[in-house]
């Protein structure tokens, strides 16, 4: 009887914070900006020691974390990897690929609670660049989601993390198609205040005013102007690869990318 009791109150507190939650949230999105909260694992998975090597030979971004940070990065790399299948073509996948690139996907997602998303289910690496179906030409990299997949050219990958400033960063590129898409669809709130920054951000893209401006400067290659799409891939690698240049050339709109995914180094 007295468990009985016991489970009726949990559930019923339980199902007062769901429904306070739900009542809190909205208004605070609307007020800051951001969701309520973004981390919170109560059993956290680490990387083994050798993945964990890999993030600090290889993963800058990792390395200016703090400790606690780098336990959230850690378990997002861990999920990621488990969620989502690599695939090799002519090639075997290995640790590195697996972690390199989920911890690319985990960088750019840093910021939003559900980061996960079900627009892919797999990431397919071909060592160099391949021929596509789809359009019939050579590729580095895409975002299908016909076949729900991610493709990346392995040469052309790791080119664009090592070298980190040249504003070029397939990885990153990729990905960031894939999370636009998402956030066109979702209405969760980190997809939300995504939608609404990117409504801001494509002004620079459609208004000759202000796409006059970011021409004049010449920071931004020039295929960021092919569409509205690729102009926010391209503006993602410039805000992860040359952050300090972006925000000293263009501070509106480098604000508008970092409220977009809620994220700005410590």
């Amino acid at each position: 009887m007295l468990l009985q009791i016991f489970f009726s109150v949990l559930f019923g507190v339980l199902f007062l914070a769901l429904l306070i939650f739900r009542v809190v949230e909205p208004a605070y999105v609307l007020l800051f900006n951001k969701p309520l909260y973004i981390h919170w694992y109560p059993f956290a998975k680490k990387l083994k020691a050798s993945q964990r090597q890999i993030l600090v030979n290889d993963f800058p971004f990792y390395n200016r974390l703090s400790s606690k940070r780098k336990t959230y990065f850690e378990h997002r790399i861990n999920e990621f990897i488990v969620k989502y299948e690599f695939i090799g073509k002519e090639m075997i996948v290995t640790e590195q690929m697996r972690i390199l690139i989920a911890g690319t996907y985990v960088m750019l997602t840093f910021g939003m609670r559900n980061y996960l998303v079900s627009l892919f289910n797999k990431i397919i690496i071909y060592p160099s660049n391949y021929f596509s179906t789809v359009n019939q030409t050579t590729h580095k990299g895409e975002f299908n989601p016909r076949m729900k997949a991610v493709v990346f050219s392995w040469e052309d990958f790791l080119l664009g993390h090592s070298i980190s400033s040249d504003n070029v960063n397939l990885g990153l590129h990729e990905f960031a198609h894939a999370l636009h898409f998402h956030c066109l669809r979702s209405n969760d709130p980190s997809a939300i205040i995504f939608f609404d920054e990117f409504n801001e951000v494509v002004k620079y893209y459609s208004d000759p005013v202000l796409n006059n401006e970011l021409n004049k400067k010449d920071y931004f290659r020039l295929y960021a102007y092919e569409n509205k799409f690729e102009f926010l891939s391209v503006l993602l690698e410039h805000f992860y690869e040359t952050p300090h240049v972006f925000k000293s050339r263009h501070p509106e709109l480098y604000a508008h990318i970092s409220r977009m995914i809620n994220f700005q180094e410590e």
